[in-house]
């Protein structure tokens, strides 16, 4: 059971696009009218200092979801930094090689007959403070299994770029969807 439900979150990881090419768009950038200092009712324990990050890095991270779709998570390898830490929707947690990572995740792709991704919103950010860059990505995934069985699941994941900008982080949040009505 272990391996189904770490054979999901890796499946998972590399989820998300629509089938067509993703476009970037510039984000601009300004300070709020107000800059008022506030104060939040709870102690930050990594970073409340974030800004708009830089828009090609949520093309790197679209880039390998539309790699999952099409089965080929070779072409995403150089996006990985040697070592990479991943925190799964189902709790499972792998700490890795990305030769390792990309393999156990083309495995899973493997023995999937398809799988179709919509991104609902992509987020590059910067922690300022911490001098880190991150992409937030929120979609749907539909599996369909070699069997014939559809899961479908929404979203949310976080991805972490080293200095050298690749990434070496990883965290992920699934919703399974209900299945549609008919």
């Amino acid at each position: 059971m272990k391996k189904i439900a770490f054979m999901l979150s890796v499946a998972a990881l590399g989820a998300c696009n629509s089938g067509q090419d993703a476009k970037v768009e510039s984000i601009s950038t300004t300070e709020p009218a107000s800059a008022e200092k506030v104060t939040l009712p709870y102690d930050i324990q990594y970073s409340s200092n974030f800004e708009i990050g830089d828009q090609n890095k949520s093309k790197i991270i679209l880039d390998f979801w539309k790699d999952w779709d099409n089965g080929n998570l070779a072409n995403g390898r150089e996006k990985f930094a040697d070592s990479v830490h991943m925190f799964f929707a189902d709790g499972s947690v792998m700490h890795a090689g990305r030769d390792s990572v990309l393999a156990s995740g083309q495995n899973y792709r493997n023995s999937l007959a398809s799988a179709v991704s919509t991104v609902n919103a992509v987020v590059p950010l910067k922690s300022t403070d911490k001098n880190e860059e991150w992409v937030c990505v929120w979609g749907k995934e539909i599996d369909t299994h070699k069997d014939g069985k559809v899961d479908s699941f929404y979203l949310q994941e976080t991805w972490r770029f080293n200095n050298a900008g690749k990434v070496d982080l990883v965290y992920q949040f699934i919703q399974k969807s209900p299945p549609p009505k008919k």
